[in-house]
């Protein structure tokens, strides 16, 4: 797989973590074969996580991400740790670097608690093995190494790739609602945030999923889907729309057509489709003063009619009849004290990892706040709620069931 066949929301992410001075930035550097990190004798000289997106042999495409160390200290040094540890958010892989000569320490088998409540597959990398006589008998998820002397380089790895079978598969976009050689209407409104000339994250994926599904996609703006449905000889198999224009296709897709929105499909793709259904819920019970958070995943520049920050907030008001108070998120950025909000309402998630997802939707779930998304939001404000859940035939049923 090239460099550019994987966007880096779909690549496998690997953290470097461990102590300051542990060596983490040099062996990074020896990993990636690049000068990812600065490197220097100082303690604490990664600040930030950093990141790069690459292809790793024998790994294929993959993003790393190198950590401040965790010991860091003062009140900086505290935001230094709190950032490093926002990263096992977002790691499937993780790699413990230890001194050797210093042996592990309390925080480091803090850490590998951490990576085994999170359930993250991990290896511990022993660096600076040339200052020290290297033990017999170690354990499997062990390996010594020397960034200085490049040792032992090639075999962490493989030790790294041989992890990866532990990361679970990728699950189906779309692939799994429809047949080879259905017709699949995708209606992609010109979106202004779009870089000229491209389509957004999610239609690209939608389109290349339905390809390697042996589909016929038919791409179209909302104002020309009425000609296009007219020109199609049969009904298509499914219609999928940017969910902004979630009224308007309802209006001009007959009902026998099933429909739903690429907001939909993405967050049964990266988090919880059952979660988002039932947060939905929260929207009839919003109370005057209420706060409600709306979290998007990347970080486009907003501009007038933006989705998140000017549509959703005006059609929640308006479906509540109650004064709202909105509070706005995007990119990494999304609060580890959520009691402030009465429902979070966050987006398809396309620029963010399955990981990084599901670790929000548990951190709202262990804080007992209701989270929904933003195409499930839409087709309730829009009564079409049970339309846009048709595809999903057992969570329409359930679905159908509490309405009664």
């Amino acid at each position: 797989m090239s460099l550019n066949a994987q966007v880096s929301a779909e690549r496998v992410h690997i953290g470097f973590f461990g102590l300051r001075n542990a060596g983490k930035s040099s062996l990074v550097n020896r990993v990636t074969g690049q000068e990812l990190s600065v490197v220097s004798e100082v303690r604490g000289t990664t600040t930030d996580p950093v990141r790069k997106a690459m292809e790793l042999l024998p790994l294929g495409p993959v993003v790393i991400i190198d950590t401040p160390g965790l010991d860091d200290e003062g009140t900086l040094g505290e935001e230094r740790v709190r950032r490093a540890r926002l990263v096992l958010d977002q790691t499937d892989i993780a790699v413990l670097v230890v001194d050797a000569a210093a042996g592990l320490s309390r925080a480091d088998r803090g850490l590998t608690q951490l990576f085994e409540e999170r359930h993250i597959p991990y290896v511990i990398a022993m660096n600076k093995a040339d200052l020290i006589t290297v033990p017999e008998n170690i354990p499997e998820n062990m390996i010594f190494v020397s960034a200085r002397e490049n040792g032992n380089i090639h075999a962490l790895k493989e030790k790294i790739a041989a992890l990866v079978h532990s990361v679970p598969p990728a699950r189906e976009l779309i692939a799994d609602l429809v047949s080879p050689g259905d017709a699949v209407v995708l209606v992609t409104p010109i979106d202004s945030a779009a870089p000229k000339g491209r389509l957004i994250l999610p239609q690209q994926q939608t389109i290349r999923s339905l390809l390697d599904a042996g589909c016929i996609p038919v791409v179209t703006r909302e104002t020309e889907l009425a000609r296009t449905l007219s020109l199609l000889r049969e009904p298509p198999a499914l219609v999928v729309t940017d969910s902004q224009a979630f009224g308007m296709v309802s209006r001009n897709v007959p009902d026998s057509v099933r429909l739903t929105s690429f907001s939909i499909l993405f967050a049964r793709y990266k988090g919880d489709l059952r979660t988002a259904v039932l947060g939905a819920a929260a929207l009839r019970r919003l109370k005057d003063g209420d706060t409600v958070l709306i979290s998007e995943g990347c970080t486009h520049h907003r501009q007038c009619g933006d989705i998140g920050t000017e549509k959703l907030p005006r059609w929640v008001r308006q479906y509540t009849g109650r004064d709202i108070r909105f509070v706005f998120t995007s990119g990494g950025e999304f609060p580890e004290n959520l009691s402030p909000y009465a429902l979070i309402i966050h987006c398809g998630a396309c620029m963010l990892g399955e990981r990084e997802m599901q670790s929000r939707l548990r951190r709202a779930a262990e804080q007992c706040i209701p989270v929904t998304n933003y195409g499930i939001a839409i087709a309730q404000i829009h009564g079409i709620l049970d339309r846009a859940l048709r595809p999903f035939s057992a969570l329409h049923a359930e679905w159908e069931k509490q309405q009664q």
